[in-house]
This record gives C-alpha cells, sequence and structure tokens, in this order.
C-alpha cells in the first residue's frame, strides 16, 4: 500500500497521538494523586479522632479511680476515727467498768455467776451472759438487776434461759442472756447514760 499523504501530515498525526497519550497518563496521574491525598487525608482524620476518643477515655477512667479512691480512704478514716473514739471512751473509764463488774457479782443472787459482760456499742446498754443451778435462780438474776436499790440498771430482761439435763457433774446447768439498760444517774456506768456529760469514779 503506497501512502501518499504529505509528510507534514504524517508528522502531525503522529504528535497528536503522543500528545492524546501524554495527556491519559498525565490525567491518569492526577486522579491518582487526588486519590492518595484522599485517602491520607481520611487516615489522618481517623487517626487523629481515635487519639482524641482514647483520650477522653482514659481520662473518664482516671476520674473514675480517682473519685473510688477518695471514698474508699474517706470510709477508711471514718473507721478509723469511730474506732479511736471507741478505743478512748474504753480507757477512760476503765477504773468505772472494774467497778461495774464488783457490783454487778455483789447484786447477783445465790446458786448463780456472772460469765460474761459484753458492750457492742455505747449506746447505754449491756448484754449479760450467767449461769445458774436452777430455773428459779437464773430469772432471779433477773429480779435482783431490775431492783432499783442497786443503782446500775434502769431495766433488765431476759432474752434466753437454756438448762442442760444429764449433765450432773455441772454445777451450772442453766445459761442466762440478759439485756440491760443502764441507769441514768448510776455511779458505776461504764457508757455514759447521757450525751455530752461524763461521770467521774
Amino acid at each position: 500500500m503506497i501512502n501518499l499523504l504529505p509528510s507534514d501530515y504524517k508528522t502531525n498525526i503522529i504528535y497528536a497521538r503522543r500528545n492524546w497519550l501524554f495527556r491519559k497518563w498525565i490525567f491518569t496521574l492526577i486522579i491518582a494523586l487526588f486519590g492518595s491525598l484522599a485517602i491520607i487525608a481520611g487516615g489522618y482524620i481517623f487517626m487523629d479522632q481515635s487519639i482524641k476518643d482514647q483520650t477522653r477515655g482514659m481520662e473518664a477512667a482516671r476520674a473514675d479511680l480517682e473519685a473510688d479512691n477518695i471514698e474508699g480512704t474517706r470510709k477508711e478514716l471514718s473507721e478509723i476515727s469511730t474506732n479511736t473514739k471507741l478505743i478512748l471512751q474504753v480507757l477512760s473509764k476503765e477504773v468505772l467498768f472494774s467497778k461495774l463488774i464488783r457490783q454487778l457479782g455483789a447484786s447477783l443472787p445465790a446458786n448463780t455467776a456472772l460469765e460474761e459482760v459484753k458492750i457492742d456499742d455505747l449506746d447505754g446498754s449491756v448484754n449479760l451472759r450467767a449461769v445458774a443451778t436452777s430455773v428459779d435462780s437464773a430469772t432471779q438474776i433477773q429480779v435482783n438487776l431490775n431492783d432499783p436499790g442497786n443503782k446500775i440498771f434502769e431495766k433488765a430482761d431476759i432474752e434466753n434461759i437454756t438448762c442442760e439435763k444429764g449433765e450432773e457433774s455441772s454445777p451450772y446447768p442453766c445459761i442466762v442472756q440478759l439485756k440491760a439498760l443502764f441507769s441514768k444517774n448510776n455511779p458505776y456506768t461504764y457508757v455514759p447514760a447521757t450525751t455530752g456529760t461524763e461521770k467521774s469514779p
């Protein structure tokens, strides 16, 4: 086949094809460049948001831990303060307590013995446990403690009486549990009967 086109025209066609290829490659490179920039920008935004979320979560967790620690410390200090006050009141009235024990022993009827005096709270009451040879002598303990002449208790109530059977070797088969409330004007009180006042031995 014989090409009869002028040489200038053939040269223009060749350069036109080359220019079209160049434009195609440039356009493709521009699209790829913008795509890369978009991916980089999106990754930066996502990473920045993640860092902010993590920071907020850490700050919230730290605030919760600090709040819990403060509350725990406050409770411990409150318990220590309460225990310290109780110890100080116990130590300051030790002599009165010894006198109270002697008075309680003197108030018990025959055939009975005081086994335990327990004060859980400084509320003016006391739990007593005594042993007796019979139910009658056990109930007599409550009668004697209620006697105003003892100047110890305002009232005393029996909570429980149990007597073992078949234990002939035990001299005191009966156990009586009592709860008593201190008299307001007793001189032996271990626990102050009125708020803000303190008796002297």
